[in-house]
């Protein structure tokens, strides 16, 4: 089960990354975090960048309510995604597990 936690202005969900992937994908749950794999390196930002463009096209919101609030040179993510609800994440992601 995803650890997501409601606040006032959306939720935190925390993430496991894979960097250096073949590709851009979810690729479902680990230990309560949303995995993810980016083609993107982890240099200068670029996988960071690359996780959030792919959790705003999976979530079809905008890039800018996704912030990284801890983990950010780290595999282990926690991201701020502002104006959703843990059951609009649940219903966007189901179709992926």
């Amino acid at each position: 089960m995803l650890d997501i936690v409601r606040t006032n202005s959306g939720i935190i969900l925390s993430i496991r990354t894979q960097p250096g992937s073949s590709k851009n994908r979810i690729i479902g749950e680990y230990g309560g975090r949303l995995k993810l794999a980016v083609t993107a390196a982890p240099e200068k930002g670029k996988a960071n960048r690359a996780v959030i463009e792919l959790v705003a096209d999976t979530l079809h919101i905008n890039e800018s309510s996704i912030h990284i609030i801890s983990g950010e040179s780290s595999r282990d993510k926690r991201l701020m995604i502002e104006g959703l609800t843990p059951e609009n994440i649940k219903s966007l992601l189901n179709p992926l597990s």
